[in-house]
């Protein structure tokens, strides 16, 4: 699934630097996800690293874009070539 940030956001911005995809943006209001760009940061860390920084827990699974650890690897992939991602990745489906 990729993450989004619910309507409870406070506009803080604690997460925009912390995705590795550059999938957050800065909406009138509130913080949002892109999920064609949203990884669940699988590649680069073992939990969401926009969850881990929300100072109110908005970062949540979208039960709306479920996709597996291999589809968001492939994703990685194809948003870092310059990137070699082994098989012992970062990955929250590994936990």
């Amino acid at each position: 699934m990729a993450t989004m940030i619910l309507t409870d956001c406070i506009g803080c911005g604690a997460c925009l630097p912390e995705c590795p995809n550059t999938a957050i943006s800065e909406g009138e209001q509130i913080y949002f996800i892109d999920s064609n760009r949203c990884t669940e940061c699988v590649g680069f860390h073992d939990a969401e690293a926009c969850a881990a920084v929300c100072p109110v827990d908005v970062c949540l699974p979208n039960p709306d874009v479920i996709e597996s650890e291999a589809q968001l690897l492939a994703k990685a992939k194809r948003l870092h070539p310059e990137k070699t991602f082994g098989p012992d990745i970062p990955s929250h489906f590994r936990r």
